[in-house]
């Protein structure tokens, strides 16, 4: 099985030398309702909003941009290798530009970004996280988020998830592990299918490491049936 890379949007190349062959993601391979929920639960667990953030608040002054990428086991591999064409797929990797600002009231928002401008596919996703404990030297941090995950540019299909989740961390000098649980409600349609709208359930646990500017976090997620392992290297104060 092979790797695809949601850059180079559902894109999986491969071969030798100069000689590459491309199979994408086609709507008109999906053959019934069936396959069609099949796929989009395996692409809603891997393109929906990942924060790889701790539950405390930045504060007003606070500033976290990073790059990451997400590595999704994918489950229905079976419909998603009819669905492009015989590509081989079983992983989801996708690379993104992460960006986090901290806003007064114990607010955050968030954004991150995917995409191939020679595909036309995009991700882009959105957060809100309110700090409902702010957290100190005894005690940990709570923090609630919204969040908004939207794909684009794959012909035919429409996929988004809307999310909720609950999280805590605990500082520890330069660690923080944290952890969360929540819930996505995602919409798909497609030409020629009925819509599709189904929830699925969410936990992750990560840990974010400081060296002063120099920020990493690592988190590990499970959305619905499908696990995804992320990492991402920034700048954070």
């Amino acid at each position: 099985m092979k790797k695809g890379n949601l850059a180079l949007l559902l894109v999986v190349a491969f071969g030798s030398g100069a000689a590459q062959a491309a199979n994408t993601i086609d709507v008109a391979k999906i053959v019934g309702q069936d396959t069609f929920l099949a796929v989009s639960k395996d692409l809603a667990s891997a393109t929906s909003y990942k924060g790889l953030i701790p539950a405390e608040s930045m504060g007003i002054t606070g500033f976290d941009i990073g790059i990451e990428a997400t590595s999704t086991k994918l489950q229905n591999t079976a419909e998603i290798d009819a669905a492009c064409g015989g590509c081989g797929l079983d992983t989801l990797v996708i690379p993104k530009v992460h960006l986090h600002k901290g806003l007064p009231f114990g607010l955050d928002v968030g954004m991150m970004y995917a995409g191939d401008s020679n595909a036309n596919v995009e991700l882009i996703g959105y957060e809100l996280r309110y700090a409902i404990v702010e957290g100190g030297v005894a005690m940990p941090a709570v923090g609630a988020r919204l969040s908004y995950s939207k794909l684009d540019g794959i012909d035919a299909l429409s996929l988004e998830s809307k999310g909720i989740d609950i999280s805590v961390s605990k500082g520890f000098a330069m660690f923080t592990p944290y952890a969360g649980v929540g819930q996505n409600w995602v919409s798909a349609s497609a030409t020629g299918f009925k819509d599709e709208d189904f929830t699925q359930s969410k936990t992750f646990v990560g840990a974010n490491i400081n060296f002063g500017l120099i920020n990493f976090a690592v988190e590990a997620d499970k959305t619905g049936d499908a696990s995804t392992v992320g990492a991402k290297l920034g700048i954070r104060f």
